[in-house]
């Protein structure tokens, strides 16, 4: 009997038939192994931020904070998930280059933890903002340093950025903590990249860090009770790429914590983490439409592709590689030839895997894009030829659930409207 590829039970055949194709379906289990794997070895004063832009559904983020992860949002929408998901206050910052006025005052008025400043006016903003509502404004500082990301998927610091503010500006503020009387200066944040895969990397960068704050705290007289070290971990997606072993990992960054949570016993540490923990539970399930030849060339041509799945061919890299790739109703048939796998855009672009091994595939076959629970629709151009973006499933333990509906043709269209050129818009200001 064919082998077909399950979620705790589930064929996704059977998911297929239920939900249509294509989908995001998302295990549970997974999700709580990853987190657990990590938190259970990790210093218990590093806490686990779970970064929004991953995955920003409102039923992961549900499922990861009963885990026991916070949140860590960069948009108004974000913030709003996090709340709704059930995510205390105190349990959310709030980060990103250009936070909006609706934004910061959100901020303000929910009371969450941070929020975390990227330039000296977006503090003279929120110090406005605080003083006109009575209130302190907690705020930590996102520095960006002197020293590089080695071996990053993606640098977030170490040069000019439009994130933070440069290490050498900081230090030259000697007087910011004076100068915003309704903002209360309290910690420090530094992302360095993203996809790190060497526990060594990721040990020197946060032990770095943690001393980039502690001299900061001491050159501008900023009492450290939060230092967010970021996060970066890598997720392995390619040949010759090996996932972060946990082990090694914490034992190298535990002394490190330790230390210096004896030096500063009330300071907050935060580790924000996405990527890492929602990308190996999510499978992409496309359906085949047609197979053809062309010019020598195999090609499977799919319901799904880049317009929701745009990770999978290479945001962030120079170099196009393929995601890990099987059909999935047919596990136990080797692979024989290169499928080239496209999917319905009408553009030479929408190619999400390029000779990819496979057993003869089929028109009806499955073929699922693996490791795909970390920026899938929403980095993805889903409204391209007006496709819409894929249903969402979540299985945990052993029932699945729609955690987003498909979109359909009424929904694309339901904020547009249609041009009336004898009706009279009473907002038009033109004359």
């Amino acid at each position: 009997m064919t082998r077909e590829f399950q979620v705790q039970g589930l064929r996704v055949s059977e998911l297929a038939r239920r939900y249509g194709t294509p989908y995001f379906v998302y295990d549970g289990a997974t999700l709580q192994d990853r987190f657990h794997g990590l938190r259970d070895r990790l210093h218990p004063a590093m806490e686990i931020f779970y970064s929004l832009k991953a995955n920003p559904n409102i039923s992961i983020c549900a499922l990861l904070h009963s885990f026991g992860a916070r949140a860590e949002v960069s948009s108004l929408v974000e913030l709003t998930t996090a709340r709704r998901a059930g995510v205390p206050p105190e349990q959310v910052i709030f980060l990103g280059p250009g936070k909006s006025l609706q934004e910061l005052s959100a901020c303000l008025d929910t009371g969450i933890y941070a929020v975390v400043c990227e330039s000296l006016p977006e503090v003279a903003l929120v110090d406005e903002l605080a003083r006109d509502r009575g209130v302190r404004a907690p705020v930590a500082l996102r520095v960006n340093p002197r020293f590089a990301v080695k071996r990053s998927g993606l640098a977030m610091g170490g040069k000019p950025r439009q994130f933070g503010i440069d290490e050498e500006e900081l230090f030259a503020q000697t007087d910011l903590v004076n100068r915003f009387p309704d903002v209360d200066l309290m910690g420090v944040q530094v992302y360095m990249g993203t996809r790190i895969l060497h526990e060594n990397v990721i040990i020197e960068n946060t032990t770095r860090i943690l001393d980039l704050a502690e001299r900061l705290s001491a050159a501008l007289n900023l009492e450290l009770r939060m230092v967010d070290v970021g996060g970066g971990l890598g997720v392995a997606y390619f040949d010759g790429e090996t996932d972060l072993d946990v082990k090694v990992l914490t034992d190298g960054l535990n002394p490190v914590i330790e230390d210096f949570t004896a030096r500063h016993p009330g300071t907050r540490l935060i580790m924000e983490l996405g990527r890492y923990l929602t990308a190996e539970a999510g499978t992409y399930v496309m359906g085949v439409r047609y197979t053809k030849t062309s010019m020598g060339e195999r090609f499977a041509i799919a319901d799904g592709g880049t317009h929701h799945h745009m990770a999978a061919v290479g945001i962030g890299s120079f170099v196009k590689r393929n995601f890990p790739m099987t059909v999935l109703n047919r596990l136990d048939e080797p692979p024989t030839d290169e499928w080239n796998v496209t999917g319905p855009l009408c553009t030479p672009n929408d190619t999400i895997g390029k000779k990819v091994p496979l057993p003869p595939v089929r028109p009806g076959d499955l073929i699922g894009v693996h490791r795909s629970g970390a920026y899938g629709p929403t980095a993805s151009p889903g409204l391209f030829l007006s496709h819409g973006y894929p249903a969402e499933v979540l299985v945990h333990e052993g029932r699945c659930h729609l955690i987003r509906e498909r979109d359909s043709p009424d929904d694309l269209l339901l904020r547009q409207r249609l041009y009336d050129p004898t009706a009279h818009d009473a907002a038009d200001v033109s004359h």
